[in-house]
């Protein structure tokens, strides 16, 4: 009788209850305790793929159960340690032990698993991922306008449908959705994203997990993250190129030479990363190279550009990468966490181009997302152009310069400070002025601002002669007269405690700086 050991990742896949109904001779199945004790663990930890293991394993037992084969469980049961540990090989090690022990053939999914068996003088057989057009049931619920579906315990099924910025959210079925069919779905869709090569799972914790399943992303919550069993798919209906925008030729001069540091700002839904998959298509087709950094990798991009993750969950670890791949553009899809703003500065300040998504309802609250995050004299060097997208469109572009001035509405010299001005790319306003004042940062609207009075230099000589009876000379500084007397005069004109000074400040509506000639 053939005796057959599977690793943990064998079960998971889920073939190999149907391989066994095929083979014709008598045929003993030996798990190993280790198995079930990392698949008892992972279902513990909420993972979709610990109780995928656990259900094949349940059909192994049906199949025993009726004749079919003979399963056995053995080995040792690992510590909870062990298991803790079973990504540096513990629980592998206890697996070829079983095998070796019993002189059976191995089972793996693992090709490391594999080779050391095989270095060990164990009997393998290797199973190749299976990469396999399998149509998934969530795709009944997507129309071509359908943007997103919504799934929740107990709640009916409902769909956006529209195109991005203009979208209606109505409902797609008459019964509410069962936990039983969520569970279903989501297992189904573990499987298959276990199966094809275009498929990840990028998130799996525990009541979480999110997978890109070919097109779709999958947000899959449970207790204890949210308090029922929840379901979202997104799937871009469209892929746009640069042509289809309608830009201005302010920004598309600049997009093609200048910007290096660019955000994409715009409400959940607006396009965002439409129109940022858009502009890496645009940078590729001009010979440059692009990489994007994504969780979940959901971009539409062509082959060409490579889609990174976060590695073990940090985006600084892959950033590392980035700055050795140098690349000329990257695309940062989405600048939401401390650590992502960081991230986003460090590789800019080192020299790549960077294309971030941020979340934002005004086009200046993607700058105000920065305050805090870095250092406010770094934030013209790391973003120099925002475009803020509304309805699939681009709606507003700013672009940001760096100055050392007095900010408005505080024209005296000893005020100048480090102002950032950031104005209308295609009309040139200044709208916004952003600048340290004590410690506080200051985003000013120049929108709504008064403007200043011009000064009737006509006035001011005619006030000065007939107040000032010896000999001056007078200079205007903004709304400040400096006015330059012999020094025996500066006693009469600023008077007993600053008498004379506050009535010709008065006459002349204006501040005076009187220093000795």
């Amino acid at each position: 009788m053939k005796t057959i050991v599977p690793d943990t990742g064998v079960l998971i896949d889920g073939r190999i209850t149907q391989r066994l109904e095929q083979m014709q001779h008598p045929l003993k199945l030996l798990v190993p305790e280790a198995v079930v004790a990392e698949l008892e663990y992972q279902a513990n930890s909420g993972k979709e793929i610990g109780f995928a293991g656990l259900s094949e394993l349940k059909k192994l037992s049906d199949l025993a159960k009726e004749g079919k084969i003979e399963i056995e469980f053995a080995g040792t049961r690992p510590n909870s340690s062990e298991v803790e540990r079973a990504k540096f090989g513990e629980i592998d090690a206890k697996i070829r032990a079983v095998a070796k022990e019993r002189k059976a053939v191995l089972w793996t999914t693992d090709k490391v698993q594999s080779k050391v068996a095989e270095a060990e003088g164990l009997v393998v057989e290797y199973l190749e991922p299976i990469v396999a057009e399998v149509r998934l049931t969530l795709e009944k619920f997507f129309t071509p306008q359908t943007l997103s579906v919504h799934l929740k315990d107990g709640v009916i099924p409902k769909a956006k449908r529209g195109k991005p910025g203009a979208f209606e959210l109505v409902p797609i079925a008459e019964k509410t959705t069962t936990r039983k069919e969520i569970e279903q779905l989501m297992k189904e869709a573990v499987e298959f994203s276990k199966q094809h090569e275009k498929s990840f799972i990028e998130i799996d914790k525990r009541g979480a997990t999110v997978m890109q399943v070919k097109d779709l992303r999958i947000t899959y919550t449970r207790p204890p993250v949210s308090e029922a069993f929840e379901v979202t798919i997104v799937r871009p209906i469209t892929k746009l190129y640069m042509d289809d925008y309608e830009l201005g030729d302010k920004l598309r001069e600049r997009l093609e030479g200048e910007a290096e540091g660019i955000l994409i700002a715009g409400p959940p839904g607006s396009g965002k990363s439409t129109f940022a998959t858009a502009l890496a298509e645009y940078y590729n087709s001009k010979r440059k190279i692009v990489k994007t950094l994504e969780s979940p990798r959901d971009l539409q991009v062509s082959a060409e550009i490579t889609q990174y993750a976060p590695m073990d969950g940090k985006a600084e670890n892959t950033a590392d990468i980035l700055l050795l791949v140098r690349p000329d553009y990257t695309i940062y899809d989405e600048v939401r966490k401390p650590d992502d703003f960081r991230v986003f500065a460090d590789l800019r300040m080192a020299g790549i181009g960077m294309v971030g998504v941020v979340h934002a309802s005004k086009p200046i609250d993607a700058i105000q997302r920065f305050i805090g995050k870095i250092e406010l004299g770094m934030i013209p060097q790391v973003i120099d152009t925002i475009c803020f997208i509304a309805k699939g469109q681009v709606a507003k572009t700013y672009m940001l310069t760096f100055v050392v001035r007095p900010p408005h509405g505080m024209p005296e010299a000893d005020l100048a400070r480090p102002v950032i001005e950031v104005r209308d790319l295609e009309t040139g306003v200044l709208e916004y002025e952003i600048y340290k004042f004590g410690d506080e940062t200051v985003v000013f609207p120049l929108k709504n601002a008064k403007p200043e009075k011009k000064v009737d230099e006509r006035h001011v000589q005619k006030v000065l002669d007939r107040f000032i009876k010896d000999d001056y000379t007078y200079e205007i500084s903004g709304r400040t007269v400096i006015l330059s007397v012999p020094e025996r005069a500066m006693s009469a004109i600023i008077g007993k405690k600053g008498k004379n000074i506050m009535q010709l400040e008065k006459m002349l509506g204006l501040k005076v700086d009187v220093r000795a000639d």
